[in-house]
């Protein structure tokens, strides 16, 4: 066996190009067949599919059964322990053979890999995050060539370098008693997916595998290594732009460089260049006057730009070419001192914009299954709830491509996490100078995308490790000073150097923030739930036992993290348990609920505001119910607060398997209550009406960047109906603002009505049919007087579209509606519907719909 490949062979990753001259033409292909997995000194073995998991190749194997079904996920921690390899036969043709260059590039490798090719270590790689591009040409012939892959288990590697670490390091989510190695907490010690090694939301299913494409590459002459569209000035008058081209060239020779648009062929710019021969890099900048801006949604158009850098020789050859596509905008941070202390906002081409969104984790502890539709409907998801923007978590991955393309394409903002949470890291060089190098290879491939918002270090570590005062988790007081004091350099190696100065040199000026949350750049600058500056994670609500009304109390800059459980709907439930584990407290239950509070911690908050139901069902409908309050009581609040508050995202839009979460959409992307709540709760323009003291206050919210000038109409009713009082008056939406459009005494308000038997409609109505509105009860659920309803439905056509047609003759909350084991999205669910009203609501299935199989559930 061959030694190790000096590292010059270990080229950069680099985009491929797509060469025109025919002697220069590239070979691209996939290695993606006939794949095979074998257990190193065991009997597991089997055909693979690549890109793939170990976990994954069991499963379609037979050899181990879903791990998510039940308490499968705990006969399966041998899996981790275990070295695999996988291999296959890579066939070159001569006519590849024959290219000045070949090469394999490893799009990602989980984690601990050695990859020999004919018997030679052509890589040994140990980051699940990094991009690997090896020059084969040396070690090739025509015709079959071995490739092997031998994945280290990252269980037995942590352990090793748990072993010769001088002391443990904090990692409150790595489960590793669940992981059978007791408290040895081995997951910082390896550049991997935090939440493989579980969460409080998720399974410890720590996988390996080849997790990305492998793809091969031979070409002749030159390729394009990297296209970066820098923008140091975007206004709607002009865009001026850079091209940073980044060339790999064989043989020296004399041509030019131009950049078209490929639709129309028109020349943006051209030059005349002198190709030298190794890697050479041309800057040419241009403007665009009058450009279509990209902007997010809600604001207009996330109009893109697709660019052709093309190569050509003196006789006009076509050597090569790049297409590369972004959005033009102007996008910067804010921080600003004022009189409450320091402001937190982004601001998109001139507009200062409220963020709306929620936090975002994998979508599947086994990544290779997430599929183009499974991203599809995550970010319709959060399109269609009327969200501006998404946070890339940082315990998890940095994202597909085609992650950021659907957020570029549909307007959503992204806060991007390095991969670093809720745990302190080492700081010794081989480990900083993994960090830079996956700094360095996702940035490059990511910082294209208009959707980049900012780059944030790490989620939590900073208020946690709290090392400048009194507080955090408790982590400092395992330490001695000395020991403190390494940490605390390692910490600010990573997140104060390694980053930021990546993010500062291979960037346009994008903004870096060290820590979420953060009060503050600077490192002692802990946050807490009273800072007047930087970020807030909320977390009273849940793990405090602070009641729903302290979202009103707690105001933040910019509320990165708050949020609620609840159970998936029955129908999901169903897919992981059998009836006997029909009780939140069953052993079934409690493996699917990982914060270890959760189940009953969900009851005790059902206590205060409902009455509990003792039905299994019925519970697991009302903790949607309980979690849509929670979550619209939060937006409203942080809303509400603008402009002191400029963003509102919480944890979390999705799931990686089916739980008890904080997700408002579950694992298989269905809808929860709290999802249509948030989708109220972000729409443009919002009604808030609120009890403050003695008053009932209504505020007017609009994310418009004009003022609308309305009707308010307040109507005081019965839950049967009958008209108690009303009011209207004249009113005017501030543009980009929270305007307080009334305030009445309660007690004037209601008069002699009932407070347990009234509702308060609240509607503003606008030209050309603008109209929101917004219900406000006084008093909590449990002691409304509801009478029973008769609900009546019907399908039928409105407006051209198959629809729900609903009504009641009583009032109804939080009508759910379901069509059990049929594959439907309702337009509304979980809804309010007042006797009188008809509520339609717009069926999407490409099934045929009964009436009959229809089924409902309600508050009671």
């Amino acid at each position: 066996m061959k030694k190790l490949l000096l590292l010059a062979l270990v080229l950069p990753y680099f985009l491929a190009c797509q060469p025109l001259k025919s002697s220069t033409i590239m070979t691209t292909k996939e290695i993606n067949t006939n794949w095979i997995f074998k257990e190193i000194n065991g009997t597991h073995s089997g055909a693979a599919t690549v890109p793939g998991t170990i976990h994954t190749d069991l499963i379609n194997n037979g050899i181990i059964q879903d791990p998510f079904y039940r308490t499968n996920e705990k006969q399966q921690q041998w899996i981790d322990k275990k070295d695999w390899e996988y291999s296959t036969l890579l066939g070159i043709t001569s006519a590849e053979f024959e290219k000045n260059n070949i090469t394999l590039t490893f799009e990602g490798l989980d984690t601990y890999a050695d990859v020999f090719l004919n018997d030679s270590l052509i890589l040994q790689a140990d980051n699940m995050f990094r991009t690997w591009e090896i020059n084969i040409k040396p070690f090739i012939k025509i015709g079959d060539n071995d490739l092997k892959v031998l994945l280290h288990s990252p269980i037995k590697k942590g352990l090793e370098l748990l072993a010769a670490s001088p002391y443990p390091y904090p990692a409150i989510n790595d489960q590793s008693e669940n992981g059978e190695i007791g408290d040895k907490k081995v997951s910082i010690f390896t550049r991997k997916a935090g939440y493989h090694y579980g969460w409080d939301w998720g399974p410890r299913l720590v996988t390996s595998g080849i997790w990305r494409p492998i793809i091969l590459q031979a070409w002749n002459d030159t390729r394009i290594n990297d296209v970066f569209v820098k923008q140091p000035k975007i206004t709607t008058e002009v865009a001026e732009l850079i091209f940073d081209i980044e060339l790999q060239v064989d043989e020296p020779f004399s041509g030019s460089v131009k950049i078209t648009n490929p639709q129309t062929q028109a020349v943006y710019t051209s030059s005349d260049v002198d190709f030298k021969a190794g890697v050479q890099k041309i800057t040419l900048p241009f403007s665009i006057e009058n450009p279509k801006l990209w902007w997010s949604k809600g604001l207009g158009n996330p109009d893109m730009y697709t660019f052709n850098v093309e190569l050509t020789d003196n006789e006009k050859n076509n050597i090569c070419n790049k297409e590369i596509t972004t959005g033009l905008r102007s996008l910067k941070l804010i921080r600003e001192k004022d009189d409450a202390g320091e402001s937190f906002l982004f601001e998109l081409n001139g507009v200062r914009v409220f963020m709306k969104g929620a936090n975002y984790i994998p979508n599947d502890n086994f990544l290779p299954r997430v599929t183009k539709d499974n991203y599809q409907k995550v970010i319709k998801d959060a399109a269609e709830a009327n969200m501006n923007m998404l946070r890339v978590w940082g315990g998890g991955i940095y994202e597909d491509d085609y992650f950021y393309q659907l957020c570029d394409e549909n307007g959503l903002l992204v806060w991007q996490d390095f991969m670093f949470a809720c745990s302190m890291y080492p700081g010794d060089d081989a480990f900083l100078s993994s960090i830079k190098h996956e700094a360095i290879d996702n940035v490059k491939r990511l910082r294209n995308h208009p959707s980049i918002a900012l780059w944030c270090g790490n989620n939590e570590i900073n208020t946690a490790w709290h090392y400048y005062a009194d507080g955090g988790w408790g982590w400092k007081e395992l330490y001695t000073p000395e020991q403190q004091e390494e940490i605390q350099k390692a910490y600010l190696d990573i997140f104060h150097d390694v980053l930021p100065g990546v993010v500062e040199k291979y960037t346009d000026g994008d903004d870096y923030w060290p820590s979420s949350p953060q009060a503050g750049y600077e490192p002692q600058k802990h946050a807490g739930y009273e800072t007047p500056a930087g970020d807030m994670h909320y977390w009273g609500v849940w793990h405090g036992q602070h009641p729903f009304e302290d979202f009103e109390k707690y105001k933040a800059r910019f509320m990165s993290e708050y949020g609620f459980q609840s159970f998936p709907d029955f129908e999901t439930v169903k897919k992981y348990t059998v009836p006997e584990d029909y009780d939140i407290e069953s052993e079934v239950m409690a493996s699917h609920q990982r914060s270890g509070i959760g189940n009953l911690r969900i009851k005790e908050y059902m206590g205060w505001d409902y009455n509990t139901p003792d039905d299994f069902e019925q519970f697991l409908y009302m903790s949607q119910v309980l979690q849509a309050r929670a979550l619209k009581m939060a937006i409203e609040a942080n809303r509400g607060a603008m402009p002191y508050c400029m963003g509102t995202l919480y944890w979390q839009i999705n799931d990686c398997w089916p739980v008890a979460s904080w997700s408002t959409t579950d694992y298989y992307h269905k809808w929860k209550a709290a999802h249509y709540a948030v989708k109220k709760a972000y729409e443009p323009i919002l009604i808030t009406i609120k009890a403050e003291d003695k008053s009932i206050v209504i505020r007017g919210i609009s994310d418009r960047l004009k003022d609308i000038n309305g009707t308010l109409k307040l109507l005081l009713l019965h839950f049967n109906g009958k008209e108690i009082s009303s009011k209207s008056l004249q009113v005017n939406m501030l543009k980009n603002a929270s305007t307080m459009f009334y305030e009445i005494d309660k007690t004037e308000l209601l008069g002699n009505a009932n407070s347990k038997s009234v509702v308060l409609k609240v509607e503003f109505t606008a030209e050309e049919g603008l109209s929101t509105g917004n219900l406000f009860y006084f008093e909590k659920p449990k002691d409304l007087v509801l009478e029973k309803p008769t609900i009546k439905t019907e399908i039928a056509e409105n407006n051209g579209k198959a629809s729900l047609k609903v009504t009641t003759d009583k009032l109804v909350r939080d009508l759910y509606i379901n069509f059990p084991n049929q594959s439907v999205f309702l337009s509304d669910n979980y809804f309010d519907l007042l006797p009188g009203e008809t509520k339609w609501i717009e069926l999407s299935s490409q099934e045929k719909l009964n009436i009959n199989d229809i089924t409902i559930q309600h508050h009671q």
